[in-house]
């Protein structure tokens, strides 16, 4: 009886052979434990596979094979599954370069990186979110959090005259640490909520808050009391931030900006600067937090503020997609179609 061809290609065993040493040249070497290893090991399979896809045309029952094998062969390691290879695959694709691996991706573990080939698709945005997750120590649900709000575009995207008012060094830092939009969506406020309403919310949540507003930031207190010649006056929100080395003073408003508003929180930064502030302290920050802005009102009411000042938007409820709304009824839409069903009710129910 003549011998049925091979599914696989002739070369198959030689490469799963070649595999099995390398697997256990890196279990001896590190035992797996050394993050940077492992995400290494994963980046040379997948270049494997994808050479092998790309030259000898392997196809997708070749990775279900490789994926049984492994995982009989090393039975008590995990990460050897069909998708698993997969993103290891996906991974050399999207990083063709070893010495990324070295530099960037074998810095943060191996199922932040998988959710970076997952949700984005701009190299210099993952190479941003690598940066940040090593800065900061995010964990795999933060960074989620972070690239599903679009961090990269909202950090350092704030409205300040730092430029004008601050030495270069500590411009430029303030300036990358502050967001445009801060989401607050973990809040469960109404719409026309007051100020009040929204300061006790966030210091209910303050753990989720000091997370939105980023890593440095130190709470001092809120309602915090200023006395300048017998008039009282209160900070609704005061915090000192450690990388800059200031205090920092959050003013909060559920209205949009009014020039105003910089005014009061210029003298509120200069009591601070004149009260709390150390000689080894940098000079106070403030931030106004508000509905909305107009960047022309904004930059006219900071020119000539002596005061770092920063105007920054923030949301309590998700962004509806664009292509959503026009979908959505109207209010008026649904009042029509409650008294149409009302209607319809009474007529049902008139015995007459």
């Amino acid at each position: 009886m003549p011998k049925q061809p091979s599914l696989f290609p002739d070369n198959y065993d030689d490469f799963f052979r070649s595999l099995k040493e390398r697997i256990r040249s890196t279990q001896v070497k590190a035992a797996l434990a050394v993050n940077k290893e492992l995400v290494l090991l994963y980046w040379q399979i997948g270049r494997e596979i994808l050479q092998r896809q790309q030259e000898a045309g392997w196809g997708a029952k070749v990775i279900e094979r490789l994926a049984r094998d492994l995982r009989l062969e090393f039975p008590n390691m995990s990460g050897f599954s069909r998708t698993n290879l997969l993103y290891m695959r996906a991974f050399a694709e999207a990083y063709p370069d070893e010495q990324f691996v070295h530099q960037a991706g074998g810095q943060i573990p191996w199922k932040h990186n998988c959710v970076l080939i997952d949700k984005v698709k701009v190299p210099e945005q993952r190479l941003w979110y690598i940066q940040k997750t090593i800065e900061n120590g995010w964990s795999r649900n933060v960074l989620v959090h972070q690239i599903d709000t679009d961090l990269y575009s909202r950090q350092g995207g704030a409205l300040t005259n730092f430029q004008a008012v601050l030495p270069a060094p500590q411009s430029d830092l303030a300036q990358s640490l502050l967001k445009s939009e801060y989401n607050l969506e973990f809040l469960d406020l109404r719409e026309k909520a007051l100020e009040r309403d929204l300061e006790r919310a966030l210091l209910e949540h303050m753990q989720k808050f000091l997370l939105e507003l980023g890593v440095g930031f130190a709470f001092v207190g809120s309602q915090y009391r200023l006395d300048v010649e017998g008039d009282e006056f209160f900070v609704d929100l005061l915090f000192y931030h450690l990388a800059l080395s200031c205090f920092v003073v959050i003013e909060l408003k559920t209205t949009d900006f009014k020039p105003e508003y910089s005014g009061q929180i210029n003298f509120y930064v200069n009591v601070i600067d004149d009260k709390l502030r150390r000689p080894t302290d940098n000079p106070t920050i403030g931030i106004i937090l508000c509905r909305s802005e107009k960047k022309a009102v904004v930059e006219y009411a900071l020119q000539g503020m002596s005061q770092p000042i920063s105007v920054s938007t923030y949301r309590t409820t998700a962004a509806l997609p664009e292509e959503f709304k026009t979908k959505l009824p109207s209010i008026e839409d649904l009042q029509h179609e409650i008294e149409a069903v009302v209607e319809e009710f009474d007529q049902d129910a008139d015995p007459n």
